[in-house]
Parts: C-alpha cells; structure tokens; sequence
C-alpha cells in the first residue's frame, strides 16, 4: 500500500498517525512535494518497527551505538589531553619559579616545606600533584601541594 504525499492532507493523516505512536515528525516542503523527517534516533527505530523492517532496527541501532561510543572515546581523549596539558603548562610554570628564586638567592630563605616541594618538582616535572605529595618525608594530599607549589610561584612573582 502506498502513501500519497503530494497533498496537505495526506501528510497531515500520516503526521497524525505516527504521532499516535509517540513519534514525533516534522513535514517539509520541497519543489512542490511534501515530505516528513524524523531526527530522534528513538523515533526512527520505532518508526522502522512500525514497517516491520526489523533487520534495518538492528542496523540502525547498532550504528547508533557505536557512534555513540566513538563520541563517548572521543571526549575521553579529548578531556585526558586538555588535563595532560593542564599539568605540563603548571609544572613548567613551577619549574621556571622555583629557578627563578634559586638564580635571585631567596631559594634559600623559603621555609623548609617549600623547598622540599620545589626539588621534588625539579627532580620530577612530570609527577602529578598527588605522586609529589606521597614522595614528601610528611606525605600531603593534592590540595596541600597546590598550596605550596602556589606559593612558591607567587613569590617568584614579587
């Protein structure tokens, strides 16, 4: 059986029915033709069932899902690069500070605290805050470290 679009009409109908499923279409006009469209992934499963073309439910969900899962691996990447570059930027930051200090001759007047957090730093530029809190003699936790590793580049500042 076919389904006649040509006119307002029948597109309505046909816009009424498949609401009564809970798909929700929109009607699009071109060259004088009438058409609908469906975006909602959901929608279009359901649509496809309603055709009984079970095989392409099958198709069209598993491509939903995998492009789903590359999105998700792709946000991943993308959050583990931008903290990655994070922590590389704040170290080089701190690194340059503490030189800065050691070349002005105020290393020496910081508390002992400060300086073991800045040669920690220096003997490793890639340790995240946590890993230089647990190489302490007294291990801190991350906000601990973020404390002193601020302080040192705020005095490298003045």
């Amino acid at each position: 059986m076919a389904v006649d679009l040509s006119n307002l009409e029948n597109l309505a109908d046909m816009v009424k029915i498949l609401n009564l499923f809970s798909i929700n279409v929109k009607t699009i006009k071109k060259k004088n033709q009438y058409g609908f469209y469906i975006k909602n992934g959901e929608d279009i499963s359901t649509f496809l069932a309603l055709l009984g073309a079970n095989k392409a439910v099958l198709e069209f969900e598993n491509i939903r899902i995998e492009r789903e899962m590359r999105g998700k691996v792709n946000r991943l990447v993308n959050c583990e690069a931008a903290n990655l570059n994070k922590t590389i930027n704040a170290s080089i930051e701190q690194i340059t500070a503490i030189k800065k200090l050691k070349e002005t001759g105020k290393f020496n007047k910081l508390d002992d605290n400060l300086k073991e957090i800045a040669q920690l730093r220096l003997e490793n530029p890639d340790a995240s805050l946590i890993e230089l809190g647990q190489l302490l003699k007294n291990p801190i936790g991350k906000s601990g470290v973020n404390y002193r590793l601020k302080k040192i580049v705020e005095l490298a500042k003045e």
